[in-house]
């Protein structure tokens, strides 16, 4: 694929979550509904980044409406979010403005980040490498702006529907990683992009998502070579 086709498919993305911005929020998968949900969110992320103390310079990308970065700065770290969408960011600064939560929420591109190298303790992302063009690319990226040592920590899963979704029909077959992974075939290709230590566990609680996960949903991370 070019570099052109590239840019044709991300146009395509993000006019896709434009258009989810407004209804994102409605969707239990998406969003926390209640303390109980939050809470359970806010136990994995303490278990997989640390509780704020000392805090964390972390990269969330592919933010979405900020739910996982309102999270993390809620446990003391410093927090930047990143998303293609600029409907989908307005929800997000709003949301921060309203719970008083300091978050940089920018426009950006998850294959092409704007940060020096080193800028960052962490990367996370949550569902996001299944609509990349060029996920090498990204992950490549990922550990420039991460410091040695660092971590990057993706929550994502695999599901394997029928027909593609409502906005992906045209461009599907261009996503490598479309339909997500099992996590021993992402375990796979963390490594072989370098990370270390790589590890994961299955996150199918439905307190999570606010019923019974109908397809697999794990948490997986590695570390970035020192």
């Amino acid at each position: 694929m070019t570099n052109g086709d590239d840019e044709a498919v991300k146009q395509q993305v993000q006019q896709y979550w434009d258009g989810r911005a407004a209804s994102y929020d409605g969707d239990s998968h998406h969003a926390i509904h209640g303390e109980e949900q939050r809470d359970a969110w806010l136990s994995i992320l303490r278990e997989w980044i640390g509780d704020g103390d000392p805090p964390r310079r972390i990269l969330d990308v592919g933010c979405g409406t900020g739910v996982i970065s309102l999270l993390l700065a809620e446990i003391g770290h410093d927090v930047t979010g990143v998303d293609l969408s600029t409907d989908m960011l307005e929800r997000a600064r709003a949301k921060a403005r309203e719970r008083d939560r300091s978050v940089e929420f920018r426009n950006g591109d998850a294959e092409s980040i704007s940060d020096p190298e080193n800028a960052y303790d962490l990367v996370t992302a949550r569902h996001l490498v299944w609509t990349l063009p060029n996920p090498s690319a990204a992950l490549r990226e990922w550990q420039r702006v991460v410091r040695p040592g660092g971590q990057i920590v993706l929550i994502e899963g695999h599901w394997d529907f029928d027909e593609a979704f409502d906005g992906y029909r045209e461009i599907h077959d261009e996503l490598p990683l479309y339909d997500g992974r099992p996590p021993g075939e992402l375990v796979d290709v963390l490594e072989k992009h370098g990370l270390e230590r790589v590890e994961y566990e299955p996150l199918m609680e439905s307190v999570l998502w606010g019923e019974e996960p109908n397809y697999e949903q794990y948490v997986v991370a590695g570390d970035v070579p020192e």
